[in-house]
């Protein structure tokens, strides 16, 4: 088994984040004055991270099946590591769901 471990490269992270190194958005635009945001909406921001998600629980359920059918490409090693992001993956737009909910409720009791 070949494993190599890469040291981490915070600028390679922040830039695939959208953020400079200093931590600020890499393109910020003045909205619009129609009162349109910039870039892309919520919702579909929200369709890619949604999209992201199920691939990776997709790719996580290939190579969990590979290493059942004893391929010798596929480690355990790697197919753990797979699965365990497609599971952090979906924990993570869980507790976005929940918020969501948790606001859109606080909303709606809201007196006016």
């Amino acid at each position: 088994m070949d494993m190599k471990l890469r040291p981490f490269d915070f600028a390679q992270a922040a830039a695939r984040a959208g953020l400079a190194v200093n931590g600020q958005p890499l393109s910020v635009k003045p909205p619009a004055s129609t009162g349109a945001t910039a870039g892309a909406s919520f919702g579909d921001a929200m369709t890619q991270a949604l999209k992201n998600v199920s691939a990776q629980q997709t790719e996580a359920a290939r190579m969990q099946r590979e290493v059942q059918l004893d391929n010798p490409t596929v480690s355990l090693e790697e197919t753990m590591v797979s699965m365990q992001k497609a599971q952090i993956g979906f924990q993570a737009t869980l507790q976005v769901r929940n918020r969501l909910v948790s606001a859109y409720s606080e909303i709606m009791n809201m007196q006016v």
